[in-house]
């Protein structure tokens, strides 16, 4: 750690959110700023860890990070990179992880994803975002519960279980909305509901993008971890790698319910079009023999028939009624077969 640390009373000079050191077999400890870097700089305990969870949004974090922090350049390289896709590396005896979770609003389907990136030693934990995530606040309230955690790597797999939780009833939110819109079209309700089919697939196509390089990197990661991961550990990322998967297969599993539900849609709305289509011809059909009529004996020459007829009227009449329900008992004949 650098020596020339200034200690800050207030977290906020540089982004700090919070700050908890650990024991074994004790509960985490929530700690303020200048004993957070006293226990970096320590020492004596080598069994004691601390997690420090900032806000990138900050002006001044990434410089007091770069400054007072000693973490691989890989992790600020992927705080500025394009791709956001989750995963887990090994770099320079640390763990570098970027963790996307959904921003989801119990009254709406948002298309908001949030990412935290995450940096692991033996004896730190560094998490950094720029938006709040679900999941890292049940990673805190797990902590203020008084959950016992044996090291860091312990804290990043509870926080990729926990990551699974939010997106699993993400899912469970989506599917009922799903449910409610599938029952309306099996009983032929049909609203404006294919704006929100889109948005839920739009979410879920990104969150499919995002975490399909989780599981390799898991795996990768699993098969050449660094020396100092425990073997408990390395169980508890392998369980965390079966859950990301199984929420990666129920992402894709719903997506492809959405897409057959407005591939549904989409048929009967054509379906009501082409009746549409099909009744204004009828209708057409119908004018016709009224509008042949109406313009023969419209035009201003001579010869008219029936013209002296005082019956002439009703025999036009008759004409056009008996060719018009002919057309019509046509038309009415291919719309049953239609």
């Amino acid at each position: 750690m650098n020596q020339s640390i200034v200690h800050h009373q207030d977290s906020d000079l540089f982004g700090l959110l919070y700050a908890f050191c650990f024991h074994p077999d004790e509960p985490g400890r929530e700690i303020a700023s200048a004993e957070a870097l006293e226990c970096l700089q320590s020492t004596s305990d080598p069994d004691e860890f601390i997690w420090l969870h900032l806000n990138l949004a900050h002006a001044s974090c990434e410089r007091w990070v770069k400054t007072h922090l000693e973490l691989p350049d890989e992790f600020f390289e992927a705080l500025h990179e394009g791709s956001r896709s989750t995963r887990i590396e090994h770099v320079d005896s640390a763990l570098l992880a970027v963790v996307n979770d959904v921003v989801f609003d119990f009254n709406r389907v948002s298309t908001d994803i949030a990412t935290l990136w995450v940096c692991v030693r033996s004896r730190v934990m560094i998490t950094a975002r720029h938006h709040p995530l679900r999941s890292v606040d049940k990673l805190r309230s797990s902590v203020k519960h008084g959950e016992l955690f044996r090291s860091p790597l312990e804290l990043l797999a509870h926080l990729l279980r926990d990551q699974s939780e939010v997106l699993t009833q993400f899912m469970r939110k989506t599917s009922l909305s799903v449910d409610k819109i599938e029952d309306q079209l099996l009983s032929q309700r049909l609203s404006n509901n294919r704006s929100e089919l889109g948005a839920m697939r739009r979410v879920l196509v990104r969150l499919q993008r995002l975490l399909a390089l989780e599981p390799g990197s898991l795996m990768r990661l699993l098969h050449k971890p660094p020396h100092w991961l425990l073997e408990d550990d390395l169980q508890e990322l392998r369980q965390s790698t079966e859950e990301s998967a199984l929420v990666i297969s129920d992402l894709t599993a719903l997506g492809e319910r959405i897409k057959l539900l407005q591939e549904e849609i989409a048929a009967n709305l054509n379906e009501q079009s082409s009746r549409t289509l099909f009744t204004l011809t009828v209708v057409t059909v119908l004018a016709l023999p009224i509008n042949i009529v109406a313009g023969f004996f419209g035009m201003n020459v001579g010869g008219i028939p029936l013209a002296s007829d005082p019956h002439g009227f009703w025999v036009l009449v008759a004409l056009v009624a008996t060719f018009t329900f002919i057309a019509g008992r046509w038309a009415f004949r291919k719309s049953r077969d239609y």
